[in-house]
């Protein structure tokens, strides 16, 4: 049995398994699944990891329009097709598994997409992430609003744009 730590591990190394194939399918030359099941021949072994890859492209991939119009109307400054690729991965991914694992919690998964910006795009996407997905779980209510947060309320818009 795996230790916490190792959990731990093994969900974040999902999570950018999904986020690498979810951007390189953004240049059109194959689907992110199978981009995905490339980067699990190729080299992941952690079942684990696979098992939160999959969830979470195959979550974008079945509701990939549903996706892009909760970003639409929850950032409607930020359109979809005017993000960059990084970005609109990122918040797919994100939603994905905001919206559709059964396993996560989501304020886990809030806080891990945005270590994911931090790291992969920008302050001005983790911002704007953070918000987005806040609001979005709270709406689906998966998490309580807090005390000193409004449902609906997805905090000041970020100062600058995302990554165009």
């Amino acid at each position: 049995m795996a230790s916490g730590a190792d959990r731990v591990r093994s969900r974040r190394t999902g999570r950018r398994l999904a986020l690498a194939s979810l951007f390189e399918a953004e240049f059109g030359q194959r689907t992110a699944t199978a981009i995905l099941e490339r980067h699990l021949t190729d080299g992941e072994a952690d079942p684990e990891a696979a098992a939160v890859a999959r969830e979470i492209v195959g979550a974008v991939v079945a509701d990939r329009d549903h996706i892009d119009a909760e970003i639409g109307r929850l950032a409607p400054r930020y359109p979809v097709v005017g993000l960059a690729r990084i970005d609109r991965s990122l918040l797919r991914g994100a939603i994905g598994e905001v919206l559709h694992s059964a396993t996560t919690p989501a304020r886990v998964a809030i806080a891990e997409w945005v270590e994911l910006a931090r790291s992969y795009s920008g302050e001005s996407t983790r911002r704007l992430m953070n918000g987005v997905l806040g609001r979005l779980a709270t709406e689906a209510g998966r998490v309580p609003p807090g005390p000193d947060r409004r449902a609906g309320d997805a905090g000041p818009p970020p100062e600058h744009p995302p990554h165009r």
